[in-house]
């Protein structure tokens, strides 16, 4: 009799019950995930692949690999649909609000979490209290605050909408991180003269670097596909943002709609996405990496 026959034999039947509920729960697992990618991969991969298409192709033939590959969608989706423009608007908009509701976030997060004075309680559940306010709520008194100060249908006053928008959650999420930080170095950086500022900057946010990287993944995808913000505050065409000039580009009438300069539209919207999430998750999982190294 072999040794793994008698393994199983002398196995009690508790743990052969626990090995085959871990085998179900993996397959099934597993199962639904790979269903999850196929509905989720599939109509990506047909956007990318319709892009190279003519618009008599898509109808023609609208699962069929195209004729030709060629890039003349996207040169007519970047100059003439105006999707250039629109793009560079978007990385203004998004790119100075993230680095300044992560700034001011981790900034209002680490003292909120680290010191402890009057009110401080007080401040964070304000700070909550703003993720349950909708944003629809808050368009008509928006309009008029940007009105009176000369920032409607401007992209400073999208960056600042966006910014309030985003601080509350960055608060809630990155409190915990500086929670949890170790106290003994802090203590050691102020021994050594680190003042305030540099105490934060260089000792204590690299330490909540996996916080900060994924807080920045999320403000990111929400800012970059924020749609009614801009629709209600930015009605200057030449200060569209991508949502809002998709939108127009879509709602053109009748045949005229270059379908294929359409798909090339999206997939240059969703590229930008897809590349900052890769590269932010490759450094949220090298932080992790090393903190468990150290």
């Amino acid at each position: 009799m072999s040794t793994a026959s008698a393994n199983v034999r002398t196995a009690p039947p508790a743990q052969v019950h626990k090995a085959s509920g871990d085998r179900a729960v993996s397959l099934t697992s597993h199962t639904v995930l790979s269903l999850w990618a196929v509905i989720v991969i599939v109509p990506l991969l047909w956007t990318v692949m319709t892009s190279f298409k003519t618009t008599s192709e898509i109808f023609a033939s609208p699962f069929a690999l195209p004729k030709q590959w060629n890039f003349d969608n996207y040169v007519n989706a970047w100059t003439t649909a105006g999707i250039g423009t629109y793009f560079f608007n978007t990385v203004i908009v998004v790119g100075f609000g993230l680095v300044i509701v992560m700034t001011l976030g981790a900034m209002c997060a680490y003292v909120l979490a680290r010191y402890q004075f009057f009110g401080s309680r007080v401040i964070y559940y304000l700070m909550l209290a703003g993720l349950t306010f909708p944003i629809f709520l808050a368009i008509v008194p928006l309009f008029f605050v940007l009105q009176g100060i000369g920032l409607l249908n401007t992209l400073p006053g999208l960056i600042l909408t966006y910014v309030a928008f985003a601080l509350p959650f960055t608060v809630f999420f990155l409190y915990p991180f500086f929670k949890d930080l170790p106290t003994e170095i802090a203590e050691a950086a102020e021994v050594d003269g680190a003042g305030e500022w540099r105490k934060f900057f260089q000792v204590m946010l690299p330490m909540a670097k996996p916080g900060m990287a994924s807080v920045a993944i999320f403000n990111f995808i929400g800012l970059w596909n924020q749609f009614l913000l801009p629709v209600a505050l930015n009605t200057n065409r030449d200060n569209y943002v991508l949502s809002q000039g998709m939108a127009a580009f879509a709602s053109q009438a009748g045949y005229a709609v270059d379908f294929g300069a359409l798909f090339a539209a999206v997939v240059i919207t969703v590229v930008p996405v897809f590349v900052v999430y890769v590269i932010f998750q490759r450094q949220l999982q090298g932080s992790v990496t090393g903190g468990t190294m150290k």
